[in-house]
C-alpha cells in the first residue's frame, strides 16, 4: 500500500525516497548543508526531480560537496565542468559553486560552523508548520527573505527568498507536511 505523501511529491520512487527520508528533516551537518546550498541553487528554474535525478553527478563533479575542495576550483575546473553532461551546464550556476563555497568557508571561520550561522534566522530549533493543503504552504516567508538578504550580502549568489525558502524545508529548519501526509500524521 502506498503512503499519503505531500502534493508535490509524485510516483517517482526518487521522489518518495527524497520526501520520506530528507525533507524536513533537521541537518545539522555542515557538509550536507554546502549540499543543499549547491542542489538548490542548480534547481533555479528547473524542476527538483531533475536536480534529485542528477545528484550523483553533481557529488562526483563537486568533489562529494567538499566546500574546501570546491572553492579551491580553477577556471580550467570551471570549464571542465561545463563540459560535464552530467550536470546542470549554466555558466553561472557552475561559476556560483566556487564563490559560493568560498563565502560558505568565510561564515565557517566567522561563526565556528555554518550551521551555527543558520539557524538563528528561525529562532534555533525548527519551524513546523500545520498546512492543511499545498495552497497553504508558501513560496517565501520572512525569514527566507532575511537569510536571502544575508547571504548576498556574504557573497553568496543564487540564494533569492524563494531558493531559501525552499533550502529551509529540504534542511528541515521547516517542516512544511501537509495534514494528511503519513510524515505529518507519524509526527
Amino acid at each position: 500500500m502506498d503512503r499519503p505523501r505531500c502534493g508535490w511529491c509524485t510516483q517517482d520512487p526518487l521522489y518518495q525516497a527524497y520526501h520520506d527520508a530528507e525533507w524536513g528533516v533537521p541537518v545539522h551537518d555542515d557538509r550536507t548543508h554546502f549540499e543543499f546550498l549547491m542542489l538548490e541553487g542548480a534547481q533555479a528554474g528547473l524542476s527538483w526531480i531533475t536536480i534529485l535525478r542528477k545528484r550523483e553527478a553533481y557529488r562526483r563533479a563537486f568533489a562529494g560537496f567538499d566546500p574546501v575542495a570546491v572553492a579551491a576550483f580553477t577556471d580550467e575546473d570551471l570549464a571542465r565542468l561545463l563540459q560535464d553532461e552530467g550536470i546542470v551546464r549554466n555558466r553561472l550556476k557552475v561559476a556560483s559553486a566556487r564563490d559560493n563555497a568560498r563565502a560558505f568557508l568565510r561564515v565557517q571561520a566567522e561563526f565556528g560552523s555554518f550551521d551555527a550561522y543558520l539557524w538563528p534566522f528561525i529562532g534555533g530549533a525548527p519551524r513546523v508548520n500545520r498546512p492543511t493543503s499545498m495552497a497553504e504552504v508558501p513560496a517565501v516567508t520572512p525569514e527566507a527573505e532575511a537569510l536571502s538578504r544575508d547571504l548576498k550580502k556574504r557573497g553568496f549568489r543564487f540564494v533569492g527568498p524563494t531558493i531559501m525558502y525552499a533550502y529551509m524545508q529540504a534542511t528541515g529548519m521547516v517542516d512544511d507536511h501537509v495534514a494528511t501526509c503519513w510524515k505529518r500524521q507519524k509526527a
